[in-house]
């Protein structure tokens, strides 16, 4: 008891019971103080006239800056000073007295003892923020949160697979949804909402989150940016969004808890088959332990409170919910396709090299350019897949793929028969692909007429050369146009003149 530091009211206890006639001797026997203090307090309480029954007893503090000695702890001579500067700096960057005494020894040969070092530091220590508890009304608000979940085996390709918990917490009565996912996409982002608000039955009026980047594209304190996908969803639900500050968890600190709390109780020891396994035991855990339980905050059931007092408040949901989907940017590349989740979708040729907007839902995608729309597709699913709209590409690319062989086999039945012919007898080839050279046995139509074009095919079937080739040397000598077609057509591509004389006749 003899180095006890007694508080204000102690002393003043002391003090009644001497105006009481207690003595010091008995002071000591009852425990209170020993007999050299209890000495001293008489002597300064005699002094003031306080030991009078009829003088009142001043106030505390007055008692106390009379009997109480203050705080002498001085640091003007302490071992440490000449390191002032280097141990505030470490102070500042939260570095142990333990460690800034072991530096100072191995940097400084430092002989003071760890004790001192301590003294020293606990004059700087930055004083912790004061913080407040923020009240909600019913219905006001949830606040959202994703946390690591336990990983799984996927029963169909024998991987073990990632996982995430998904929590929403109304923030006046702690009720709170739970629902693992295996991804933090924005559409799962977006179905967790649907989810929870059709389990609380209702919509509150804004949503306290963190920054993922399924709903915050650019976090920043004053002018954060919303993900357009998100943004639409709370106008469709008609709730309000609300970012915290980067890097200030604290500011949704109840589904922090709430977090902690999944982690804490229900994770432990649990053993889910699968996904849709660990689903069923985390709402039935929310139903059970965690909805009855009594809340350290609070001090009500969360689920009794909900149901008794805050559900009532949460607004209707729509009746028609919006719809889940997201918006991403993509780059339109030299093929006329854009890439989202290794897919392809193709759009207008004009838009080459351009970035445009995609909505994308579970059925549909379709592509924006400012703000107009230009291309639909349905939703693909494999990767590696294409959806192409033919009048999506170049016009001499669009040519090329019109022109198939069922399309050169129309066309050439309207120019005649012999050229219909002569395709047929070329589209028969087992070796060579000939779509190419019928795609220009009809351009020669579109040169020369269909009636040349007709009467040169039927002159080179006639001679047993039915080839784009010998087609085109016909129409370009105007052999079709002669009456005669007995000449054999290898003369044409022998190389030599048509009436040159023998050599055994010049001789």
């Amino acid at each position: 008891m003899a180095n006890r530091r007694f508080a204000v009211h102690e002393i003043r206890n002391i003090i009644v019971r001497m105006r009481l006639g207690e003595s010091d001797r008995q002071l000591a026997k009852a425990g209170l103080i020993g007999r050299i203090k209890a000495a001293r307090i008489r002597s300064l309480a005699d002094e003031k006239g306080w030991l009078d029954k009829s003088v009142e007893l001043p106030a505390n503090l007055e008692i106390e800056s009379v009997v109480m000695k203050p705080s002498k702890q001085k640091i003007s001579g302490s071992i440490v000073k000449p390191y002032a500067k280097q141990v505030e700096k470490w102070i500042d960057e939260g570095i142990t007295a333990t460690v800034i005494h072991r530096n100072l020894v191995n940097r400084y040969r430092f002989e003071g003892s760890y004790q001192s070092v301590k003294r020293y530091a606990a004059r700087f220590k930055q004083k912790k923020p004061v913080t407040i508890i923020l009240d909600f009304k019913p219905g006001e608000a949830v606040q959202v949160d994703f946390g690591t979940g336990p990983v799984l085996l996927d029963t169909r390709t024998g991987e073990y697979v990632k996982t995430w918990f998904f929590v929403m917490t109304l923030a006046y009565s702690r009720h709170q949804y739970l629902e693992f996912v295996l991804n933090q996409k924005v559409e799962t982002w977006l179905g967790c909402h649907r989810r929870a608000f059709e389990f609380f039955g209702g919509v509150p009026g804004k949503a306290i989150i963190d920054n993922p980047k399924c709903a915050i594209t650019k976090a920043c304190y004053q002018d954060p940016e919303v993900q357009r996908s998100y943004a639409e969803y709370a106008e469709g639900y008609g709730f309000l969004i609300s970012p915290c500050p980067v890097a200030d968890p604290k500011k949704k600190g109840i589904v922090e808890s709430g977090v902690k709390y999944v982690k804490k109780n229900f994770l432990p020891l649990l053993e889910p088959r699968d996904l849709y396994d660990l689903n069923c035991q985390a709402h039935k855990w929310v139903m059970g332990t965690a909805g009855n339980r009594i809340h350290g905050t609070t001090r009500q059931r969360p689920l009794s409170s909900f149901t008794e007092m805050e559900k009532d408040f949460l607004r209707p949901l729509p009746d028609v919910a919006p719809e889940v989907l997201s918006w991403t940017r993509a780059k339109l590349h030299g093929n006329c396709h854009v890439q989202f989740e290794k897919c392809y979708y193709s759009a207008p040729f004009r838009l080459v090299h351009q970035t445009l907007w995609l909505r994308c839902t579970e059925k549909s995608l379709q592509i924006y350019h400012e703000n107009k729309l230009v291309a639909v597709h349905p939703r693909l699913n494999k990767p590696g897949q294409r959806s192409t709209v033919r009048e999506h590409l170049p016009p001499e690319a669009q040519a090329y793929l019109m022109a198939d062989p069922q399309w050169c086999l129309k066309q050439a039945a309207k120019t005649g028969e012999r050229c219909l012919e002569l395709m047929e007898i070329q589209f028969s080839d087992k070796v060579l692909d000939k779509l190419r050279s019928m795609q220009g046995l009809l351009r020669l139509g579109s040169k020369y007429g269909k009636k040349r074009l007709e009467a040169a095919c039927a002159r080179a079937i006639d001679h047993g050369r039915p080839t784009y080739s010998a087609v085109k040397q016909i129409l370009a000598r105007g052999l079709d146009q002669e009456v005669d077609h007995s000449e054999p057509l290898d003369e044409i591509y022998s190389g030599q003149a048509r009436f040159i004389r023998q050599q055994a006749m010049i001789q």
